[in-house]
């Protein structure tokens, strides 16, 4: 009985390509996440400010957009290997200039923010071109078990990266994290290099031919036309925009839990320590036929759990000794890291499935933006609140926000409460 609620590992067994690119990219996204954690420790550092290392999601922010959006286009009209080759030899020489700015001793932080733009650049252009990979290279029925395993390994990097960063950073300083960093990084290089070349295929009639703007807005013409599709974006900006907690992580550990880069590396891991735990029960979910009211739900626990870390840093010092409200901390930011790895499985096999083949770049690149802008915009919004409120506030009336907009948007959008993975529709 167990057996059948553990990962299927079906697309790690019978695609060597698959293995290949997984093993890559799993290991490349610890020393990014890695790289998360220290910049925004280094910034915090250098400024003292939770606003300033909110501003680090907004340099991340307008670059992630438009290479996003370009590169999933790019993606559509050109090989997808050698796109996504291209852009992670860029993301990987930023890694290095990140080292480089460290041993050198440099103090002026919008070094950090620059090389945070150029890196979140390449990385708009790579995601797009890897996710738009898989169902070229897997057939549709192994898609959701492709997805739950590439949620387990980047929880896994969500979970090792902060807590090597935080070790590394007290060990070490700076320059010790970002130099680990840049080595491990070059493991996405690896699978991509093996990968055989994947031409786009033959686009349809009215498509547009070449890269550029005109085939962007061809992609948001297609979504005006695929509510399930656009709903999947809508729902998860809700979450992140509304409820994103990670920018207030290096006050809390600073300030309101104690015990600094640790802390705050446990916090980064928390969550991915939940989403683990969820992806390793993950076997059932390729049989949910209504994925789009799973998101629904998943989101309302992702909201949940905010308002839990918030009640527990309020309660820091005050209700709860420092100890205790760690433990609520954690125990809060897990359980809603296992909500959002059940959203973001089915989110992206509605994606996955609903979408033509022609499409699947733009689409990508209009999710990569949703999944990794929203949280951005989220960090830079909450920076902003948790000045003026407090930390604590800021998870609480955040996580609430987001509980309000869910029902909303359930209750005006049915359609994708009864969506069918039987029958997939865009």
């Amino acid at each position: 009985m167990l057996r059948s609620h553990l990962p299927d590992l079906t697309p790690l067994r019978e695609n060597a390509a698959y293995r290949r690119l997984y093993a890559g990219f799993t290991l490349s996204n610890v020393g990014s996440q890695m790289a998360v954690v220290a910049i925004g420790l280094q910034v915090y550092d250098i400024t003292g400010s939770t606003a300033s290392v909110g501003l680090v999601g907004f340099f991340a922010l307008v670059p992630l957009v438009v290479m996003g959006l370009y590169g999933g286009s790019l993606s559509d009209h050109h090989d997808r290997r050698t796109v996504a080759l291209v852009a992670n030899v860029v993301a990987w020489l930023t890694s290095i200039a990140c080292a480089v700015q460290a041993w050198l001793g440099n103090d002026n932080v919008w070094v950090l923010y620059a090389i945070v733009a150029v890196w979140n650049g390449a990385f708009g252009v790579s995601s797009p071109a890897r996710t738009s990979i898989y169902p070229r290279i897997l057939p549709r029925e192994q898609l959701p078990a492709a997805n739950a395993l590439g949620v387990f390994a980047m929880s896994t990097a969500m979970m090792v990266g902060p807590l090597m960063a935080g070790l590394l950073v007290d060990w070490g300083g700076f320059r010790t994290a970002y130099t680990v960093d840049a080595f491990i990084t070059m493991a996405a290089l690896w699978g991509l290099w093996r990968l055989q070349s994947l031409p786009p295929e033959p686009h349809g009639e009215g498509g547009a031919t070449r890269a550029g703007f005109a085939s962007v807005v061809d992609g948001f013409r297609f979504l005006r036309t695929a509510p399930n599709v656009r709903m999947t974006f809508v729902a998860d900006i809700a979450a992140m925009l509304l409820a994103q907690p990670r920018v207030i992580f290096p006050a809390a550990g600073a300030v309101i839990l104690g015990g600094g880069a640790r802390t705050v590396g446990y916090l980064y891991a928390a969550s991915a320590v939940g989403a683990v735990l969820a992806t390793l029960l993950s076997g059932r979910l390729g049989s949910v036929r209504r994925q789009g009211a799973a998101i629904m739900i998943s989101i309302v626990g992702w909201g949940l759990g905010i308002m839990g870390l918030g009640v527990a840093l309020l309660g820091a010092g005050e209700w709860l000794t420092q100890e205790q409200a760690l433990w609520g901390s954690l125990f809060a930011m897990a359980f809603a890291g296992g909500a959002d790895a059940v959203s973001a499985v089915f989110r992206t096999t509605i994606l996955q499935s609903a979408a033509p083949d022609r499409m699947r770049g733009r689409l990508q690149g209009v999710f990569i933006v949703v999944v990794a802008g929203g949280p951005r915009l989220g960090e830079m919004l909450g920076g902003v609140v948790a000045e003026r409120i407090g930390e604590g506030w800021m998870a609480v009336w955040g996580g609430l926000a987001c509980l309000v907009a869910i029902g909303v948007l359930s209750l005006r959008h049915r359609h994708f409460l009864r969506y069918d993975a039987r029958h997939p529709t865009p």
